[in-house]
């Protein structure tokens, strides 16, 4: 298996594959009498041709690592939007934009902290969740509607992922 190096999570390495939710660098006002600052409009939420958007709450499990790469999905009519509740850290694994089930492009491994979420694109390759250390709650926005919304495919070449050192 080929080693995934992992790489902290920014806004600049992540534009090809979506947006980062974060408060970081986020246009931001005060509202509620002062006592709230809002960080807006952080991501494109698309939910697609007859679509809806939805809400859900994802519990994710911790991986054992080595983490095995193996395969890869995608939502190719709606974005899908993950936001830790638990400010717990967790990795996120994307493929070259472009890329089909058949030929997926090169991947990249991403460390996001516990106070970032990530929105992938429509059609975006990504892994599945993945939690590191102990059982995670994400709140998910992402699509409900008319048409199928979730290709899978086995990656030709699986990928090994190591847990993250903290100089990542």
């Amino acid at each position: 298996m080929i080693p995934l190096p992992v790489r902290a999570l920014t806004a600049q390495a992540f534009a090809p594959f979506g947006e980062v939710l974060a408060c970081e660098g986020a246009a931001h006002y005060p509202i509620n009498e002062g006592t709230t600052e809002r960080y807006d409009d952080l991501a494109r939420i698309d939910a697609g041709p007859q679509g809806r958007v939805i809400v859900s709450i994802f519990r994710g499990q911790p991986r054992r690592f080595p983490l095995p790469i193996t395969m890869m999905e995608r939502h190719p009519l709606g974005s899908q939007a993950f936001m830790p509740l638990q400010g717990t850290p967790y990795l996120v694994v994307v493929a070259e934009p472009g890329s089909t089930p058949a030929v997926p492009g090169p991947l990249h491994a991403f460390l996001a902290r516990g106070d970032q979420g990530v929105n992938y694109r429509p059609g975006v390759w990504h892994h599945p969740l993945i939690a590191m250390d102990q059982v995670s709650d994400f709140l998910v926005i992402d699509r409900r509607g008319a048409g199928h919304n979730c290709d899978e495919a086995p990656l030709p070449q699986a990928c090994v992922l190591a847990y993250p050192s903290a100089s990542t």
